[in-house]
């Protein structure tokens, strides 16, 4: 009997051996790339990402990163690792390919193609409130939320991805971090960390939510700033000048000098800028992108707002049992292999029982069948919200 052939994807070869067949392209990014396939193990399609990291000791400080925060979270709303493949020996580790549960699309896809009812926005808005809720609990900032890495199924089941830039806070500290490295796209960019130059909280995911939220109501990035200094302005131009009080919350004197210098700017209304979107959906809005980040609305006071209270329930939103404590990562590429060698042999010894009794299953085949007809070419349908948990039409 011949041996199945290689797959090669985008030039990429994938040495997955017979458990994965029907290897498709899905997407790439600066170290990775992303495939979908069908793991006989599982008896399901999955995602596949493969990570080359160990040239760059940038691209071995997030693939560990995220295999360290990934690995150790469990949530509806958090993309959820299956498994880690790599070589048997630690000398011979060169490629890392991370087993996911497979998503149909992403936000940004799906807003390329089309306009989504508020339904949807509604829908979408919670379960990522809801995941970033698990998230903050653990004490980890995401740090780089936008539409690309919220990712999207046939049923409209919503996952937050990518922690590669994710960060475990501090929580004895008001500030959760500190500016070291390139933080968040610039267009979900929250102002403060512009303009404080080193000190940021968690409610950096808030306003990145905040941008998302708006981009869902207008099919349009709402700040598409070309640098930061222009990022800033777009804020400024939309939420007009800082008030006297919020000028004194930036320490930054040479940001506060150059704010003080701009001309004064009044703030356009929400309505204007959003006239079909409710009053309810326009005031979270405007809690989520307020410019003083500790006056900014919390992920629990938004889940608690009014636009959301068909979907809230403080029951059903789980937090982390145990907040993560930092973990010390700014080091050689050397020492990192080294570290995520480890972390994959602790995933795999640890591997619970519910897993096992998982792939032990049979488990039927049926995102494939509902795909046709919900999702195609990144575009879903209006109706596949449950009944139970739509609007009312007005």
């Amino acid at each position: 009997m011949s041996k199945s052939p290689i797959p090669t994807v985008k030039g990429q070869i994938f040495e997955l051996g017979p458990r994965f067949n029907n290897v498709q392209y899905v997407g790439e990014g600066a170290y990775g790339i992303v495939v979908s396939a069908f793991d006989c193990q599982r008896n399901e399609k999955v995602a596949l990402k493969k990570v080359s990291p160990f040239e760059h000791q940038t691209y071995s400080q997030r693939t560990y990163r995220e295999i360290w925060i990934l690995s150790r979270m469990d949530h509806e709303n958090v993309v959820k690792i299956h498994d880690i493949i790599t070589s048997n020996t630690f000398e011979e580790m060169k490629d890392i390919y991370i087993v996911e549960c497979f998503m149909e699309t992403d936000l940004c896809r799906l807003l390329k193609t089309q306009k989504l009812s508020n339904d949807h926005i509604c829908y979408f808005l919670y379960q990522m409130l809801r995941g970033l809720k698990y998230i903050h609990s653990a004490n980890v900032l995401h740090r780089d939320l936008k539409p690309c890495n919220i990712l999207l199924n046939a049923a409209c089941d919503l996952r937050i991805c990518d922690f590669g830039l994710a960060r475990i806070a501090d929580p004895e500290s008001e500030q959760s971090g500190t500016l070291t490295e390139y933080v968040a796209t610039r267009w979900y960019r929250a102002p403060e960390i512009m303009l404080t130059s080193k000190l940021y909280t968690k409610a950096i995911d808030i306003w990145s939510i905040g941008c998302i939220m708006a981009e869902m109501l207008s099919n349009r990035v709402l700040f598409p700033g070309k640098h930061y200094i222009d990022q800033l302005n777009l804020i400024l131009q939309v939420l007009g000048s800082p008030s006297k009080e919020d000028f004194e919350t930036i320490v930054n004197l040479k940001a506060r000098a150059y704010l003080e210098s701009l001309p004064h700017r009044t703030k356009v209304p929400w309505k204007q800028l959003y006239p079909y979107a409710s009053e309810s959906a326009l005031d979270l809005l405007d809690k989520l992108l307020c410019f003083v980040p500790s006056r900014r609305i919390t992920v629990e006071d938004a889940l608690a707002h009014p636009y959301l209270e068909q979907y809230y329930d403080p029951t059903d939103e789980p937090v982390f049992e145990r907040p993560f404590v930092q973990q010390p990562d700014n080091f050689p590429k050397e020492k990192l292999k080294i570290l995520i060698w480890e972390e994959i042999q602790r995933y795999r010894n640890n591997k619970t029982i519910n897993d096992l009794v998982y792939i032990n299953n049979t488990k039927v085949e049926h995102i494939d069948h509902q795909s046709d007809n919900l999702v195609s070419d990144g575009t879903i349908t209006s109706g596949i919200i449950p009944v139970n948990q739509q609007q009312p039409q007005p």
